[in-house]
């Protein structure tokens, strides 16, 4: 084959990749053009070189445009390239505009990169969510024991969900509220009777402070009756004492039992004194037979 026809399909093939490579673009620049979106096509084509997906970066301008929201799209780039979800924070951006709730880009950004869902959290502002808390047990003051569940209606505060503590802090914070409510209580009865005295109670804590959401209702959705905490206690309370009484006599027996083996080895040592005194009586009289000292009418008186 003549080497010139070689140079030719190599050159054709080249043409139409190149072709298709500023024809993509071309495309996305023109979509941006006719939707009003300020993009230029040399901005489009060194996207791929920074390694930022072009097509991602114009829709979102073009849909923050439709909503008329100014953004550029060097900031959707940086946002992009500081590991952000742009399509995300856009769309967040559309929400709250539409909602009337004040939110700014840099605010949107700061959220998303914090790891919050930056829209979610536009949507509890605008549709509170409800929380249930565990079983939460608290014991009341004569020792009856109360299990409660509440279901914490919140919203999401979007000034303070950069830095703000999340959910597990509010139901951790409602849970230890319930517990107060409930060993201030002078009977279970009066919580059985009126259980919105714990949603009432808790709910003047103030325990959304430094969260990200605040806490719009507590409802009481459960109460039931547990243990007689009281009564196991004092169970437990005269056990113990039983056994504390029981080690004591055991203690004084074995004392006994001592004192008791301790004189009789006392006796025992007596009686073996008094054998071997009264052996010693016939070698006494013996030597007294010997020496003189002693006669056969002596003997005899003895």
């Amino acid at each position: 084959m003549d080497f010139r026809y070689v140079l030719i399909i190599i050159a054709g093939l080249v043409g139409i990749v190149l072709f298709c490579f500023i024809f993509s673009y071309l495309a996305l620049w023109l979509q941006a053009l006719v939707s009003g979106a300020k993009v230029g096509l040399i901005n489009i084509i060194f996207m791929r070189f920074r390694k930022v997906p072009p097509r991602l970066i114009v829709e979102s301008k073009i849909m923050a445009v439709k909503a008329g929201i100014e953004i550029s799209p060097d900031d959707l780039e940086s946002h992009f390239l500081a590991g952000g979800n742009v399509s995300r924070v856009v769309q967040a951006l559309i929400a709250a505009d539409k909602a009337n709730i004040e939110l700014t880009f840099k605010k949107a950004v700061a959220i998303d990169l914090a790891g919050r869902d930056v829209l979610e959290a536009v949507q509890m502002s605008v549709n509170p969510k409800v929380i249930g808390t565990p079983l939460v047990a608290g014991v009341a003051k004569d020792g009856i024991q109360l299990k409660a569940i509440a279901l914490v209606t919140v919203r999401a505060n979007i000034d303070r969900l950069v830095g703000g503590a999340g959910a597990e802090t509010i139901l951790a914070r409602v849970g230890e509220g319930i517990v107060t409510t409930i060993g201030s209580a002078n009977t279970h009865k009066q919580v059985l009777e009126n259980p919105e005295l714990i949603s009432e109670t808790v709910l003047k804590k103030g325990l959304d402070a430094g969260t990200a959401y605040e806490i719009l209702s507590i409802d009481i959705a459960d109460v039931d009756v547990g243990k007689n905490i009281g009564a196991e206690l004092e169970t437990d309370r005269a056990e113990a004492d039983k056994k504390i009484a029981q080690a004591k006599a055991e203690e004084k027996r074995a004392m006994a039992f001592a004192q008791e083996q301790e004189m009789r080895a006392r006796v025992q040592e007596m009686k073996a004194k008094v054998v071997e005194a009264e052996a010693q009586i016939p070698l006494a009289m013996a030597e007294a037979f010997i020496s003189g000292n002693l006669g056969i009418k002596n003997n005899y008186k003895l």
